[in-house]
């Protein structure tokens, strides 16, 4: 099993095919943006795969900004392949990006969570992520 964030010199056609299905496991309702799109602001976005012989059985991402009450990450994203599901892939991805968040010396990760979605839930208490007491409002555009 590798962990590794992947940068944009690395995209393959394989691989962003790999990604746009495996991501189909999440939501096959949402447009999907290119690898090439997400990564082209490598400042701002950290993706990070995981492979078992080399193909990709785990994703994560974080998109990271400033606003005036400091340096923020989000974490979207999270989707392990049904078959590799169980065996701490998800925390090893979710280990990943908090390091991620360590070494870019971001103040605050953030993360949504639907509340069905108990085992995920479960793995980012273990993680020391805090429900939040606040609303979460969307307008689709």
């Amino acid at each position: 099993m590798e962990i590794e964030i992947l940068r944009g010199e690395q995209l393959t056609t394989s691989l962003q095919q790999q990604v746009t299905e495996l991501y189909k496991q999440l939501s096959t309702d949402i447009v999907q943006l290119s690898l090439k799109e997400i990564l082209e602001e490598k400042d701002n976005m950290a993706l990070v795969v995981c492979k078992e012989e080399n193909q990709v059985v785990g994703i994560a991402m974080m998109a990271m900004y400033k606003v005036i009450s400091g340096h923020k990450g989000m974490i979207e994203d999270v989707v392990v392949d049904q078959s590799h599901r169980g065996k701490g892939i998800g925390r090893k991805l979710m280990e990943k990006l908090l390091e991620e968040g360590r070494n870019r010396s971001l103040d605050e990760i953030l993360l949504f969570s639907g509340h069905h979605r108990t085992p995920a839930i479960t793995l980012y208490k273990s993680l020391g992520f805090q429900l939040k007491n606040s609303g979460l409002y969307r307008l689709v555009l």
